[in-house]
């Protein structure tokens, strides 16, 4: 995940420090996606660099290090805005290594290594989504109902699994491609 925006957004809504922005972004994020300090530097030079952020101040923290205070410009807030409008959708040539994986099991000719077979190929997978739903199903029965991210991906998980299971099942229904097809 990019970070550049959730980065303006935090500026927006008042300046940071570097160090504040790596440990508010992980606290908004419930540690789901930890960040480390170099990645929030380098992402902040560079939105500086394009005009979205600017220098407002300095400080000195506890431990008597000067540090930078970093606030969102209007170029940035209008590229924020931009962003909360823009609906996120995956890359319509994303490379899915499940995709990859099972048009070769389905064209290979010939028997597939260890006595595999392309049905065996989405048996497997579908054990290994079974078992991994299984898992998020118990994680989720901790964790309590709200818009907070660890709930949020774990949400977002078990319905990524769940239309996997689906489209496996989509797939095993589907008879095989013929060789003109696959040339």
């Amino acid at each position: 995940m990019s970070i550049k925006f959730a980065l303006l957004c935090l500026l927006a809504e008042q300046p940071r420090s570097v160090g504040k922005l790596k440990s508010d972004f992980e606290v908004r994020t419930r540690e789901t996606w930890p960040v480390n300090v170099g990645q929030v530097y380098q992402t902040i030079q560079r939105l500086a660099r394009d005009g979205l952020i600017e220098v407002t101040g300095s400080d000195t923290g506890a431990s008597g290090r000067h540090t930078e205070i970093y606030a969102v410009t209007d170029t940035g807030r209008s590229e924020l805005a931009t962003w909360w409008r823009s609906p996120v959708l995956p890359p319509p040539n994303d490379r899915d290594d499940l995709v990859i994986k099972t048009a070769m099991a389905a064209s290979t000719s010939g028997p597939l290594p260890d006595g595999m077979d392309f049905a065996s190929v989405l048996h497997n997978q579908r054990l290994a989504v079974l078992d991994e739903l299984r898992t998020l199903t118990r994680k989720k029965s901790e964790v309590p109902p709200s818009t907070a991210a660890d709930r949020l991906q774990l949400e977002r998980r078990i319905f990524d699994l769940e239309s996997q299971i689906r489209w496996l099942d989509q797939i095993e229904a589907l008879p095989p491609a013929t060789e003109t097809e696959e040339n």
